[in-house]
């Protein structure tokens, strides 16, 4: 209470009203044991203490009794200290003093030992920045020139593949007319292949109708009819000499004129046909070889232009990071 001053008069109430159950219960041994015992006891505790406190600055008190206190203070410090011996008031502010002043020069100490060691850490802290910013530097410059190099190698890149696009589309162009001249081609041959075919049929059937018609001519000469047997081919009987007449050798080199010019023209119409099917043949096989052709260009180039592409990821991913920082 001393330490407090005047203040007791706010605390000694609180501590009454907290504890009146107890002092009520007690006699007066008992009061005494309590004050010198259990309630130092009780606020040790910094829970009880600091409730304590609050309900001790909740209490409400007048401004002229705060006056009065304050007035009652300062006489009685007043008082204390006219009391009190000048010499030992004098010593206990010299050690007062004193104290002050070893504090204050500890902590200059510590304040300086501190400024010296920031000082220090500030200069390592200096040094390392600064190292960092000269590989920073480095790293920067590297990056920078590989930047360059990188949009170069773009630059070349996407010359090569205009290019190549351009190439590709000369190529594909070429390609696409061979093919469509080639089944322009194509479709002609296949057309003088059906005529040829519906002319060889047709002359196929005038032919057998030709020969029925001398074939019936010759069955009804009763001189010639030896010639032809009744399934067609023919036949030369042994020559004797009573058939040697003129007109009968002429008919018959006629007729076998007639034929030969038949079966020469039937062999060379069946020549033609198989010439145009080898014809077709050939082309079909030409556009195949084109259609790889065009085919196998594709991939060379989307390979190329992927390749190319893939390579320029590459090369610019280990720049990344280091730019990042």
């Amino acid at each position: 209470m001393g330490l407090l001053g005047m203040g007791h008069r706010l605390f000694v109430p609180r501590l009454l009203a907290t504890s009146k159950e107890d002092l009520l219960q007690a006699d007066f041994e008992g009061a005494l044991k309590f004050f010198r015992v259990q309630l130092p006891k009780r606020y040790r505790a910094a829970e009880n203490a600091r409730r304590l406190m609050e309900q001790a600055c909740n209490i409400k008190v007048p401004t002229k009794k705060l006056k009065k206190f304050e007035k009652e203070y300062q006489s009685l410090r007043e008082s204390q200290l006219q009391q009190e011996d000048p010499i030992d008031r004098y010593q206990r502010e010299n050690r007062r003093l004193q104290e002050a002043s070893m504090r204050l020069e500890q902590e200059n100490d510590d304040l300086a030992h501190e400024l010296v060691t920031s000082k220090i850490a500030l200069r390592n802290d200096l040094d390392q920045a600064e190292d960092k910013a000269d590989v920073l530097n480095k790293e920067l410059l590297n990056t920078k020139q590989r930047l360059v190099e990188t949009e170069e190698e773009k630059r070349r890149q996407e010359e090569e593949t205009a290019q190549l696009k351009e190439v590709f589309r000369r190529e594909l162009e070429k390609a696409e007319q061979e093919i469509k001249k080639t089944t322009a081609i194509i479709a002609e041959y296949k057309q003088i292949c059906s005529q040829l075919s519906t002319r060889l049929e047709k002359q196929q059937a005038s032919t057998k109708e030709e020969l029925d018609i001398v074939k019936a001519k010759v069955m009804a000469c009763e001189r010639c009819r030896e010639v032809f047997s009744k399934d067609g081919p023919l036949q030369i009987p042994p020559v004797s000499q009573d058939n040697r007449d003129t007109d009968l050798d002429e008919e018959k080199d006629s007729l076998k004129a007639q034929l030969r010019e038949l079966e020469l023209e039937l062999a060379q119409t069946k020549l033609q046909l198989v010439e145009a099917k080898c014809k077709i043949q050939e082309l079909e096989h030409q556009r195949g070889v084109l259609m790889t052709e065009v085919q196998a260009a594709k991939n060379s180039w989307f390979s190329k232009t992927l390749g190319s592409l893939k390579n320029s990821a590459s090369n610019q991913s280990p720049s990344s990071p280091k730019e990042g920082p």
